[in-house]
């Protein structure tokens, strides 16, 4: 049950007795009030109604109040300042509400009416080489965006569109040719191939550089090399073609073990290589359609005086991303019939995706939402992006054994009796959470900084904090011997006697209300921020009253309900962000 859902069918109603035309443009302005002190929750509309009615605001809010039927789910709804409508919700209706979802596995949080199949594109690292802290945001972000819409009901289809088939499998193939340890492959030979890539690199700017002008790489002869490597595996040249087929397993099971560890998993992993054979095709069908046309031997897509044209085959005949991407919007469509595909990419890649979307609906795909789900840049303690000491970017491995250090420590110091089997895999949940929480609880449109204290903090709006108020809870019903499930088969409404017990079963009523913002915005963050509120309400009550010695069996038992539905919000919250709740902490 959505409260504000709830409050807005009932504004509804009222606005269509007063005849107001298109009441539901209005309904966004009913919204959880910003001040308690106003309310829980506020209706704004009456001062756009009035400037369209030509009447006082004022006026116009008392006769929306006097068509309001919410008696038996709010006290009297109050007129103040220029026509702001304040609801308080009776405690009551409140506890009866918990009591609905006592036993609801799910806290309310119902399914939507009218599911949709989406596909997430997200992850897509290049497998040449470890994944690194530029794939963090897309990673983690995507995974959230996947467990929530999933959660809600929608078909959710996860793909990972990895580059698996591009300039830097030359550059691989090359320095496998001229450069390759041996020995190093065979006991490390994913980082064999870093060291490989790195060092083409290196080559390449020592030669002079690398462009992407063809004329200027042309001139460049490692650049040259590699881009033949390219062009011969591409065109199916059998030494090539099987170099790439050794190396891909090495780097399949590189990348598995790290999602593994992220608990992170795909439903397809359908990289560039899958969709070369498509590509000829695809500019074939751009071109006798007109939308394609030769310039300079190339073939481009010209998008208007205030883009620049988009290139989908270069004049050597090499295809480029776009043309891949164009492959891959067609064969989803045709294969999983999607109402929307979400490409979680960074916000660099904006003015591809403005091309990309905007060829793909001249092509014909119009019925189909595509969106672009950009993010900022983890940045480091100078605000920018995030290096190792040597000017790399950090391995994704790297840190996450960091965090998982950190965590560790913090895990020894709260909790030295626990075995050490389980000390390893608390701090594995806590590290690791932490580095999803933090990025998480970001706007994702924002850069933010990374910073370890902060991000493990046990006081602050951190995934650390999270877990440690839910092995609270969980201790308590240790402590007291008593079983959840015995709790969940209460059949009498919790007692709210106090201002904090109404303010925390408020809360947990909002569930439903987070769980929708984040996926109708593609933000999770909405749910970090109800979990904090949420965790902070708990923490008022728990700090003031006594749960397990309340004065009566009545509200020891009412406590206990609070308890119970608050853990099992935060436990159902941090698993929509891929994070993991622990018994103990």
């Amino acid at each position: 049950m959505n409260i504000l859902h709830l409050l807005r069918d009932h504004f509804r109603q009222a606005l269509l007795a007063l005849n107001i035309a298109d009441p539901d443009k209005f309904l966004d302005l009913v919204k959880p009030a910003t001040d308690p002190r106003f309310g829980d929750y506020q209706a704004n509309l009456a001062m756009p109604l009035g400037k369209l009615l030509g009447r006082p605001p004022r006026e116009v809010a008392a006769d929306i109040v006097a068509k309001l039927d919410l008696d038996e789910v709010a006290e009297a709804p109050e007129v103040a300042g220029p026509g702001f409508i304040n609801l308080r919700l009776r405690s009551d209706w409140l506890a009866n509400q918990l009591l609905a979802i006592l036993p609801d596995e799910r806290l309310g949080v119902a399914k939507v009416g009218n599911p949709q199949t989406i596909v997430i594109d997200y992850s897509s690292p290049n497998v040449a080489k470890p994944m690194h802290v530029g794939h963090l945001r897309s990673t983690i972000i995507g995974d959230a965006l996947a467990r929530t819409l999933r959660f809600l009901g929608h078909c959710v289809i996860t793909d990972n569109h990895l580059g698996d088939w591009g300039t830097q499998f030359g550059m691989l193939i090359y320095g496998y040719k001229h450069y390759r340890d041996d020995e190093a492959l065979k006991r490390d030979p994913v980082r064999e191939m870093l060291r490989l890539y790195v060092l083409v690199r290196q080559k390449i700017k020592e030669a002079g550089g690398a462009s992407e002008d063809e004329e200027e790489e042309a001139a460049n002869p490692i650049a040259e090399a590699c881009r033949r490597e390219t062009a011969k595996l591409h065109a199916g040249d059998p030494e090539n073609l099987e170099l790439w087929r050794r190396m891909m397993p090495w780097c399949l099971a590189e990348l598995e073990r790290i999602y593994r560890r992220l608990d992170i998993h795909f439903d397809y992993t359908l990289g560039e290589s899958f969709y070369h054979p498509m590509l000829a095709e695809v500019v074939q069908d751009l071109l006798q359609r007109g939308i394609a046309t030769y310039s300079d031997d190339a073939v481009v897509v010209f998008l208007g005086d205030q883009q620049p044209p988009a290139i989908i085959r270069k004049r050597d005949g090499a295809f480029t991303y776009m043309t891949t991407d164009l492959a891959t919007i067609r064969y989803r469509i045709e294969k999983f019939h999607p109402q929307a595909i979400l490409y979680v990419v960074d916000f660099r890649q904006s003015l591809h995706f403005q091309q990309l979307f905007t060829i793909a609906r001249r092509w014909g795909y119009r019925d189909v939402r595509l969106e672009h789900i950009s993010f900022g840049s983890v940045l480091g303690a100078d605000r920018k992006p995030i290096k190792t000491r040597e000017g790399g970017a950090i391995e994704l491995e790297a840190l996450l054994d960091e965090a998982v250090r950190r965590a560790r420590a913090i895990v020894d110091a709260n909790s030295p009796d626990l075995p050490e089997a389980q000390r390893a895999e608390i701090a594995e949940a806590v590290g690791i959470g932490a580095v999803k929480y933090a990025d998480l609880a970001q706007n994702r449109t924002s850069d933010y900084v990374f910073n370890w204290d902060k991000m493990l903090a046990m006081d602050g709006n951190t995934a650390t904090y999270m877990q440690y108020a839910y092995a609270r809870i969980r201790s308590i019903f240790r402590k007291g011997e008593i079983s959840p499930e015995e709790i969940q088969r209460v059949r009498e409404s919790p007692q709210l006697p106090t201002p904090e017990e109404r303010n925390l079963a408020l809360w947990l009523l909002r569930l439903p209300e987070a769980v929708e913002n984040a996926a109708n915005e593609y933000k999770p963050n909405y749910i970090t921020s109800y979990l904090w509120e949420l965790a902070n309400a708990y923490n008022a009550v728990y700090q003031n009253y006594p749960i397990l010695r309340a004065p009566d069996e009545t509200l020891r038992r009412s406590r206990l309900v609070l308890c119970d539905l608050t853990a099992r919000a935060i436990g159902l919250g941090l698993s929509l962000l891929g994070i993991r709740t622990v018994e103990q902490m």
